[in-house]
């Protein structure tokens, strides 16, 4: 059963352009998105509305990993990514949904994301405490400015 949702808010020192790269690049999402001590493998990425992604996090400790896979609903350019997602382990059923929004502020970018339909088996603090390492990956991508 589906039952977990979390939100989180942060600014970074970028543009909306840089983080909504991140988040479609596949090379971009092996590097930010999995979190500390695991690793990342982006299999497919087809990234417009109605195209799918499927990716695999490994944990580098014990080698054992997880595939999971979904599916791009809605995608404005620099201001909205949202897509669903879905674990290929039967224990995890039900499909998530994830909310991207980019808004331009003085400072750079403020950047909102809403996961919704977290399974019951993943306590949602667990869920905070990943994506929290994620996003500081993020910002170490997206934020320097490094000349050619």
């Amino acid at each position: 059963m589906a039952t977990g949702t979390v939100k989180f808010h942060r600014v970074l020192r970028t543009t909306p352009e840089r983080i909504y790269r991140a988040f479609l690049e596949p090379g971009a999402m092996a590097k930010w998105l999995p979190p500390y001590g695991f690793t990342c493998d982006v299999h497919q990425m087809d990234a417009r509305v109605g195209g799918t992604y499927r990716m695999s996090f490994h944990n580098f400790g014990s080698g054992k990993g997880h595939s999971f896979g979904g599916e791009y609903l809605e995608l404005v350019p620099f201001e909205t990514i949202r897509y669903s997602d879905h674990f290929d382990d039967p224990n995890l059923p039900g499909q998530m949904h994830t909310t991207v929004s980019l808004r331009p502020v003085s400072c750079g970018t403020e950047l909102s994301i809403v996961q919704e339909g977290i399974p019951e088996m993943i306590p949602v603090e667990m869920c905070y405490l990943g994506w929290q390492e994620s996003l500081e990956q993020l910002a170490r991508l997206v934020e320097p400015q490094i000349p050619d």
